[in-house]
């Protein structure tokens, strides 16, 4: 998709479709340049039928009308923002999905677009490009009539109509091509989620992380099950224990050119990555088990993010720790009753062994806190329980550093990606106590969420830690704004954001915290340096 900036009257730029998105209020006497002008081509016609249609620029709502040769554009769409009180960028990038989707269907290969006016034209253009890339997204690559397809639908250029009073800039060229990146890389991380699980298996999602590296300019290595052993990672290898398929150890390392900012302490990501979650010998049933091709978005999210970050070059370190395995049932499998002893030296009795996500992440944060970063965030499909408690749309965001935390959040709302923070309590700690071992891998029903997330903390010490449970995001059940159904790509605009809001003042997390291991650490905290880059 082809962007470019052009200013003056909205119905003279090149493009099939003209969108001109609105707020509430703006049909009458206030009407922006843009409306104004295709009214007039359109002999007043335009505000008249859309007003007799019920439209009133409300959330979602949306006006089609065609121009009959009076415009360049062959019609017409006016889109809903609804209250300007209340406007985000998200909203708007919600309305440019629409934008687009309506012009897949109309078969119209260029668009022109009008940015509304707004406080911050560099948020309006990354969410309008955004919203249109991510909206025109579709996997239909097994479908034989897609295949069969000689002049499939798509979107080739689009103008972006500058409002009155504002020049194109370099800002505003920056905001786009960042937006671009990020769109490219969420719909990089869609396709990997929404691919069967035959056809990403743990090597081959490591030979994703290979190809993003290489493209990137990034330092990978890729272990397998003997890398695993010599890291003494005894729950990532009670999960993938069931599987015919060998797990992957995944390790993307962003340095900067500049020697000083090389010494920085790094900021870690870790992707939840299996590849297919049968429950294992805790079998899901079948309806629950159908979408588990999706139990590694948490992955796809961070390998999608290092993409961008590799362009953006942040003034530290960036690294990357995966985990990729499937969690299959077999005479080889990890049992209910098993214990299992973690790197951090830490031992887990199994009492579910489709609570696996939180054994392989626990090994990885051991891992990746050894590397001593300034802070951590992992990402993961990992509760059920978050689902319930918030919904498809919404991720759950858990940790105790109040700093990383708020920073998480603000680059959330930033990036559009709804979070909402969750009680890490330690009244629910009593759910996962033993009796024969250090801690039980699942408690009771009851705070399912807040368990997990207490497991995790287990094995992050004193670094500063976010988990983020994605489990309901990472896969839309219907189309919605620049959503399809399926695959969402969520998490890699919050980690992207994230790394901006740091690079901004890299000083400020200068100071690494020392990794404080509990428990059982003396064991993972002799590890040397030698032993950890083996992985």
């Amino acid at each position: 998709m082809n962007f470019s900036f052009v200013s003056g009257d909205a119905t003279r730029a090149s493009g099939e479709l003209l969108v001109i998105p609105l707020f509430e209020g703006e049909l009458g006497d206030t009407a922006p340049s843009s409306l104004a002008a295709a009214d007039t081509a359109l002999e007043g016609r335009l505000r008249g039928a859309a007003t007799q249609e019920g439209f009133k620029a409300k959330g979602e709502q949306s006006f089609l009308m065609h121009t009959h040769g009076r415009a360049t554009a062959e019609r017409v769409l006016l889109l809903g923002l609804g209250n300007r009180a209340r406007f985000t960028p998200e909203v708007l990038r919600l309305a440019a999905g629409r934008a687009v989707k309506a012009a897949l269907r109309l078969k119209a290969g260029t668009v022109a677009f009008v940015l509304p006016a707004t406080d911050a034209a560099d948020a309006t253009v990354r969410a309008v490009v955004e919203g249109l890339m991510l909206g025109a997204y579709r996997f239909d690559k097994y479908k034989s009539s897609a295949r069969d397809e000689k002049n499939p639908a798509r979107v080739g250029k689009v103008a972006l109509v500058l409002p009155e009073g504002l020049e194109k800039s370099r800002e505003l060229d920056d905001a786009l091509n960042l937006g671009r990146r990020v769109a490219e890389a969420t719909n990089w991380a869609r396709d990997l989620v929404n691919e069967p699980p035959n056809a990403v298996t743990p090597t081959v999602l490591a030979e994703a992380a290979r190809a993003a590296a290489k493209e990137g300019g990034l330092q990978v290595t890729i272990g397998g099950l003997r890398e695993i052993q010599r890291l003494d990672m005894g729950m990532f290898l009670g999960v993938t224990a069931g599987s015919a398929e060998e797990p992957r150890l995944i390790h993307l390392v962003y340095t900067p050119k500049n020697a000083r900012d090389a010494k920085r302490p790094p900021l870690a990501l870790v992707g939840k990555a299996i590849t297919f979650d049968s429950g294992g010998l805790s079998l899901k049933p079948t309806e629950g088990m159908v979408e588990m091709k999706t139990d590694m978005a948490g992955s796809a999210a961070v390998l999608g993010a290092m993409k961008v970050i590799a362009a953006l070059k942040p003034p530290f370190p960036v690294h990357a720790f995966i985990g990729a395995c499937e969690n299959m049932p077999s005479g080889t499998a990890y049992k209910p009753g098993d214990i299992l002893t973690s790197r951090l030296g830490k031992t887990v009795e199994i009492t579910n062994t489709d609570a696996e996500g939180r054994l392989v992440l626990g090994d990885m944060l051991t891992w990746a806190c050894e590397h001593k970063p300034s802070a951590i965030i992992d990402l993961a499909t990992l509760t059920g329980a978050c689902m319930i408690a918030l919904g498809n749309y919404i991720v759950g965001a858990f940790g105790e550093h109040e700093g990383t935390v708020n920073e998480v959040l603000q680059a959330a709302r930033t990036a559009g990606e709804e979070m909402w923070r969750m009680p890490v309590s330690e009244l629910q700690k009593d759910a996962l106590r033993s009796e024969v071992a250090d801690m039980k891998n699942s408690g009771e029903r009851w705070g399912g969420a807040i368990n997990a997330s207490l497991f995790l903390k287990e094995f992050v010490g004193e670094t500063p830690w976010v988990h983020l449970d994605i489990a309901g995001p990472s896969n839309s059940p219907k189309e919605r704004g620049y959503l399809s159904k399926g695959g969402t790509g969520v998490g890699v605009r919050t980690l992207v954001e994230w790394v901006r809001l740091r690079a901004a003042n890299p000083d400020a997390y200068e100071a690494a915290p020392a990794p404080t291991l509990k428990g059982a650490a003396t064991k993972a905290a002799g590890k040397s340096a030698r032993k950890s880059a083996r992985g």
